[in-house]
This record gives structure tokens, sequence and C-alpha cells, in this order.
């Protein structure tokens, strides 16, 4: 299995960082408790940075570097560890007001980025949905995040944003597992609704949708869907949150990820025929 955890992805980052003041403490001959001592710290602080299990907070970065004789390493360090803090964007901070904002928030990124890379292995991606499939999707969320019930503001954002598939100078590569296309979201008629306008996107020239039918052969199977941006930043969601990936190295990881996860996709008529076969078998 390929691990596309957004948790697993958050702590591999604060990890990273760790290991970062980890180097320079060793750098400048200190062990831990060392370094302890000269910050005034209990010595499990500074094992608990380095291991990614506490965030150093600016001043403990400060704090550290000016010990280590490396502050020229400051602020690199602790843009780094905004960029972590900023990779989890919490649902019911962003619903407060309604969802209508969460549904706004991506149409700026959406609007600056040429090429999408998009993995969904449960859920038609949204710029894909049907106004019939969000409906029967949207009020779940809306009650679970405690959002004020502003459905239909929510869904019309939510239509009007895929008006970018349909700018120019933009390309979608999608990738869904067959099980996004069984996953029944409100009656056999919504769902049929839905995959014969999953056909329709098919003919567009800037859209290359494949799926990966349940029998396929593969060697990995992806934990979580996943949007890559122009090869630059990669979001996920989980219930509860958005989580942002910047790191150049780990969005290379997604990159290459994704490449591995449509090489058993099927396109054009054999995508099309395992839609057909699934709309056949509704009631």
């Amino acid at each position: 299995m390929v691990d596309t955890s957004p948790s697993d992805a958050a702590r591999r980052a604060q990890q990273a960082l760790g290991q970062r003041l980890r180097d320079l403490r060793k750098d400048a001959g200190l062990t831990g408790r060392a370094l302890a001592a000269a910050t005034g710290w209990h010595f499990t602080r500074v094992s608990k940075i380095e291991n990614g299990v506490q965030a150093p907070t600016d001043q403990d970065i400060r704090t550290w570097c000016s010990v280590c004789k490396a502050e020229d390493q400051v602020a690199d360090l602790i843009a780094q560890a905004r960029a972590i803090e900023s990779m989890y964007v919490e649902f019911r901070c962003s619903t407060r007001a309604g969802m209508k904002q969460l549904v706004l928030s991506p149409i700026p990124l959406y609007e600056r980025t040429s090429r999408f890379k998009i993995y969904e292995h449960n859920v038609i991606p949204g710029l894909f949905q049907t106004e019939e499939y969000m409906r029967a999707m949207f009020p779940f969320w809306i009650g679970f995040l405690g959002a004020p019930d502003d459905l239909d503001e929510s869904i019309a954002v939510r239509m009007a944003r895929q008006a970018v598939i349909y700018q120019g100078g933009k390309t979608f590569a999608v990738v869904l597992e067959e099980a996004c296309l069984r996953t029944r979201l409100g009656d056999a008629g919504v769902l049929a609704g839905q995959l014969e306008h999953l056909m329709s996107m098919m003919s567009l020239p800037n859209v290359s949708l494949g799926i990966v039918p349940s029998a396929a052969d593969r060697d990995v199977i992806g934990s979580a869907g996943f949007w890559v941006f122009d090869d630059k930043l990669v979001k996920l969601d989980t219930p509860t949150a958005t989580i942002e990936v910047t790191q150049p190295q780990e969005v290379a990881l997604y990159t290459r990820m994704f490449d591995v996860l449509r090489q058993p996709a099927v396109y054009g008529r054999q995508a099309r025929a395992v839609i057909l076969a699934i709309l056949d078998q509704l009631p």
C-alpha cells in the first residue's frame, strides 16, 4: 500500500524539522543535555523537539540556533516551522460562517493552477460532481461540522467553481478507483446521473480521466485521495481538516505516487465500459 495519509505527511514534516535541529546541535558538539542546560530547558524538551513530538516556537528556534552558533539558519527554520503549522486548515474554523466559505477557499488556487493531478479512492472529485450528488453529500457534513445550514448557497458556489475546467491553458489528469463509481450518495438515480456526467466530461480535450478497475492487477493501493497542483502543492482532506504539503521533496513523492497509482487505470472506451457496466447494475 502506498501511504497517502494526510496526518503522516504532517508528522514527517515535523520530524524533518526536528532532524535539522538535531543536526545543528551535533554540529555544535553538544549533547541533548548540554543544549538543555544552556537554554534552561528540561532535557526532555530537547528530545521531544528533535523527534517531532513537540513543535518548537519561533523563540525556541532562535534560542536553539544561538546556542549552536547557527544564527544564519533562524529565518529558514522559522519559515519551515510555520509552513508545517499552516498544513492544517481545520474545517470547523473554516465553516463557522457556513459551508460556503469552505467551498470558496480553494478558488484562487484553482484559478492560478495550470496542471491538476487528482487521485480519489472513494468519492467523485468536487470539480466533476453533479448538483444532485452534492445535495446528497452536503447535509451530513453541515451537521457533522456544526456549520450553519447554507446548503443552497454552498452548492451554487461549488457548481460555479467548476467553470475552471473550461478555462484555457488548464489540464486535468484524474484517476478514480472503481469504488468511487459504486459508492452511492443518494438514490440510484443520483448515482446514474453522476456517472453519465462523468462520461460527458471524458470527452473534454483537457481532461484525462482514468478508472482503476477493482479487479485490476496492481502493486499498490492509495490510502487517501490527494490533489497535486502544478507539481508544487499537494492537498489532502481528513474528516476534519485540509492538509497542505509544500516541501519540494514531499511533493515530488506524491507526484511519483500519482504516476504509480494510475498505471493500472483504463481510459477511453475501456473506462466507458466500466461505467456502463455499473449503470447496467443499478436498479
